[in-house]
């Protein structure tokens, strides 16, 4: 973060040719994140049946990897508001926020020039200003997986991506945490009436955190 702020710092303060490079972050595990649709077989002899979607069997089966926070058996409500007023929402709410140990210590001015000498409430205002600016909340919305997964329905992340996070502008808001949760996957083996078909737990990615980089 401290290169992020150094960077949009001297955007502000450096006439044009004067700021550095943007430091390169590639994110990983997540870079390919959120996951793409499934493409799934057509045919419905290879879905779950009635007998098969027994919701205290398959509770059972998943055990303590249920998470209310993440999945859903029937249709949710809305995660969250759409992407640009959850974003400004956050963005809003963290600038009113406590400003965290190393933006409070970062000097404003050219990293080889004099210090900046601003008032403690002016200071304060463009910390403020700037930690809001290039904030990257995970925007939250519910997926429907398709009846071949159990629970139905994921809480996935997303990254904004409508505007530049930086100043100048060219970084973005971009993943680079993920978590794993568990869930049920319908999975046959053969064809016709000689597939067997059963409910085995698979690890389902999701993006936990998002920064402003290239």
């Amino acid at each position: 973060i401290r290169a992020l702020l150094l960077c949009s710092c001297l955007g502000l303060l450096l006439r044009s040719g004067g700021g550095q490079p943007f430091l390169r972050l590639r994110p990983s595990p997540s870079d390919n994140l959120p996951v793409k649709d499934i493409v799934e077989h057509p045919d419905p002899e290879y879905d779950p049946k009635e007998q098969d979607l027994d919701e205290r069997t398959l509770r059972k089966k998943l055990g303590s990897h249920f998470d209310p926070s993440f999945m859903a058996v029937a249709v949710p409500g809305p995660a969250n508001a759409s992407g640009t007023e959850a974003a400004v929402a956050a963005a809003a709410g963290r600038g009113r926020a406590a400003l965290p140990a190393e933006l409070r210590r970062l000097e404003l001015g050219p990293p080889r020039g004099p210090r900046l000498r601003v008032g403690k409430k002016a200071r304060r205002k463009v910390l403020q200003w700037l930690w809001a600016y290039t904030y990257c909340p995970v925007l939250y919305t519910w997926k429907d997986l398709g009846i071949r997964f159990w629970p139905r329905y994921i809480k996935e992340g997303n990254c904004f991506a409508e505007k530049s996070c930086s100043l100048p502008e060219g970084m973005f808001c971009k993943p680079v945490k993920s978590v794993t949760k568990t869930f049920l996957r319908w999975h046959c083996q053969g064809w016709s009436s000689q597939k067997y078909c059963t409910w085995i737990p698979v690890q389902y990615p999701l993006i936990s955190e998002c920064k402003c980089s290239c």
